[in-house]
């Protein structure tokens, strides 16, 4: 294991926006907004860490994961292992049943623990939506395995260089609780403003 181990939520947060991810794993800033307040109270209902039987299906809470080989570390909300100990990784959101690809990279990378640590194949996990009362089903293909090991050693480059991602302002934005502190209007519009004078100066050095 990497002395400085990347947590799970960071791939979360870095597939969301890697400006967000600095923010919170390399500055170590964090403000609530609604939407946080509300994934807080739904986690309250699966952090406490227990087990108990449901037939043949084994479910575990708050499970601790982790990853040897791309140095990752987590824990699961829960994960359901059959009666032959195959492992079921299950993601809970707040809100309806909806895809987003930062979920999927956090449950992939959660199957990648899982399928290291027992030494069983995960190939599908779950995301369950808790305003909906729905799972949906996701494969651990490839692809998207390969995505989290790419991403795994972005997070990890960019927690070593110290550097924060330039603001990227779009619809994430509105939902994002580190607006205030990212200020990405402000930043996007002087970024804009740069590129802007600098195509002016290409065409006219006198600038």
């Amino acid at each position: 294991m990497s002395d400085d181990p990347v947590p799970l939520s960071a791939l979360e947060h870095w597939s969301y926006c890697p400006r967000q991810c600095a923010l919170i794993h390399v500055e170590q800033a964090f403000d609530d907004n609604v939407f946080t307040m509300r994934g807080h109270a739904l986690h309250a209902r699966v952090d406490d860490p227990g087990f108990h039987h449901r037939d043949s299906v084994r479910v575990e809470r708050a499970l601790p994961v982790w990853s040897e080989r791309l140095g990752l570390i987590g824990k699961c909300d829960v994960v359901e292992f059959d009666a032959s100990g195959n492992p079921f990784p299950v993601e809970y959101k707040h809100g309806p049943k909806r895809v987003h690809a930062h979920d999927d990279v956090q449950l992939a990378a959660q199957a990648i623990c899982l399928a290291e640590m027992t030494g069983k194949p995960v190939l599908r996990g779950a995301i369950y939506h808790y305003s909906s009362r729905r799972r949906r089903e996701v494969e651990i293909t490839p692809a998207l395995i390969a995505q989290v090991e790419a991403m795994a050693e972005d997070v990890r480059q960019m927690r070593l260089s110290g550097v924060l991602p330039p603001a990227v302002h779009d619809r994430r934005c509105n939902a994002c609780s580190l607006k205030e502190r990212c200020q990405p209007e402000l930043l996007a519009n002087k970024s804009g403003l740069a590129r802007a004078r600098a195509a002016l100066f290409e065409i006219n050095p006198q600038v």
